[in-house]
C-alpha cells in the first residue's frame, strides 16, 4: 500500500499544538532600565575617581540611596524575566555596597594626655535666617571655635552684641551678603588672618590654644550647580591647597563643603591627611542637608576636618530652626 493511500485512510493529521510564548512584560523592563541608567552613570564616575558633568555630582551626593534603586531595579528585572537586567541590577548593588564604605583611615589616638579640649561648631544659617537659633546654640553648647556660613548683615550685627562679644572676643567677619558672608568666632586669641579668594567668603586664622597654634579655616565653596561647577571644583581645590600646605600646624577646616565623600574633589582634600570627624566617630553617612528630610534622607555635606594631632571624641548634629542645614558640634582633644 502506498504512503498516499495510507494517509487517505488515516485522514488528515492533526495540526501541531501551538507553542506557548512567554509573556512579555515591557513595563517592568523599562522601569528597571531607567533606574539602572540613573545609577550606573554616577557609579561609573565614582569608579573612575572623577565627578563628571552635571547631573552626576548631584546624583553622587545621594549615592547610598542607589541601594534602594538597585533593589527596585532587581525586582523589576525579575518580573520582566530579563536575565541581562538582573545581572545589571546585581552589579549596581555590588558597586554601591562597595562605595558606601567609609573613605580614609580610621581613628587613631596618639599616646599621652591631651594638651587641651576644644569644642568646634559649624553652622550654615541659610541667608542668616537661623541667626537666633545660632545664638541660642552658642549659649547652650558653649563651643570654643565657631565657623558660620551664610552670615548676612543681620547675623553680623547679632554677633556684635555685647554678650556675644564678651563670650567670643576674637573674631573674623567677612562679607555681608546673605550667601557670601562668613564668620569665625573664637575664645582664643587669633592671628595671621587669611582668606581664600572665592565666590563666598572663606576666612581663616591661627587660634592660640594654650601653647599650641591651631589653624581654623571656614569652608564654603560654591554648590555644584550647572552654572557653578568650575567654581565648585576650583574652590575645593583651594581648600585642598590649604590642607596640603599646613606642615606641622594642627588644622581644622569646618563648614559647608557642598560635597560628600562620594565626590572626587572632596576625597582629594582628604588625601592630604585631613580626616573627617564624623567618619572617625562612626557617622560618615549621617545627613546634614537638607534639614527638612534629615536624618532619614539627605547627604552629609557639612564637615569638621582635622589634621593629625587633633582627635575627635564626640560629635553631635544639631537642628537649628530657620536653616536647611544641620549644624555640627565636635569635641576635639589637642595632642
Amino acid at each position: 500500500m502506498h504512503t498516499e493511500e495510507i494517509r487517505q485512510q488515516r485522514g488528515p493529521e492533526p495540526a501541531p499544538a501551538p507553542q506557548r510564548r512567554r509573556a512579555r512584560r515591557p513595563v517592568p523592563a523599562w522601569c528597571a532600565v531607567v533606574l539602572l541608567l540613573l545609577t550606573s552613570a554616577p557609579l561609573a564616575a565614582r569608579a573612575a575617581d572623577v565627578d563628571g558633568p552635571p547631573p552626576l555630582p548631584q546624583l553622587l551626593a545621594f549615592l547610598p540611596w542607589f541601594l534602594v534603586a538597585g533593589w527596585l531595579a532587581l525586582v523589576a528585572a525579575v518580573l520582566a524575566r530579563r536575565l541581562l537586567l538582573v545581572g545589571w541590577s546585581m552589579a549596581v548593588l555590588a558597586a554601591t555596597g562597595w562605595f558606601v564604605q567609609p573613605y580614609g583611615p580610621g581613628r587613631e589616638t596618639p599616646p599621652g594626655q591631651p594638651l587641651a579640649e576644644v569644642r568646634v561648631l559649624t553652622a550654615n544659617l541659610e541667608f542668616g535666617n537661623a541667626t537666633d537659633a545660632l545664638l541660642e546654640a552658642l549659649r547652650r553648647e558653649r563651643p570654643h571655635l565657631v565657623s558660620v556660613q551664610e552670615c548676612d548683615s543681620r547675623c553680623a550685627a547679632a554677633l556684635s552684641q555685647p554678650d556675644v562679644v564678651a563670650a567670643y572676643p576674637h573674631r573674623v567677619i567677612a562679607g555681608r551678603e546673605p550667601a557670601e558672608g562668613s564668620a569665625l568666632l573664637s575664645v582664643y586669641p587669633l592671628s595671621d588672618e587669611r582668606e581664600i579668594p572665592a565666590s563666598l567668603s572663606m576666612p581663616s586664622a591661627l587660634a592660640r590654644v594654650g601653647d599650641v597654634d591651631v589653624r581654623v579655616q571656614v569652608a564654603h565653596p560654591m554648590p555644584p550647580m550647572p552654572d557653578s561647577m568650575t567654581a565648585w571644583r576650583a574652590e575645593l581645590a583651594s581648600l585642598r591647597k590649604v590642607a596640603a600646605a599646613r606642615g606641622d600646624t594642627r588644622t581644622v577646616i569646618a563648614g559647608d563643603f557642598n560635597a560628600s565623600a562620594d565626590h572626587a574633589a572632596f576625597r582629594r582634600l582628604l588625601d592630604t591627611g585631613m580626616r573627617d570627624s564624623a567618619r572617625l566617630l562612626g557617622h560618615s553617612r549621617t545627613p546634614t542637608w537638607p534639614a527638612a528630610t534629615a536624618p532619614p534622607l539627605g547627604a552629609q555635606i557639612d564637615h569638621v576636618l582635622v589634621s593629625p594631632g587633633l582627635v575627635p571624641r564626640h560629635v553631635s548634629f544639631l537642628d537649628l530652626p530657620g536653616t536647611d542645614h544641620r549644624a555640627l558640634l565636635v569635641d576635639l582633644a589637642v595632642h
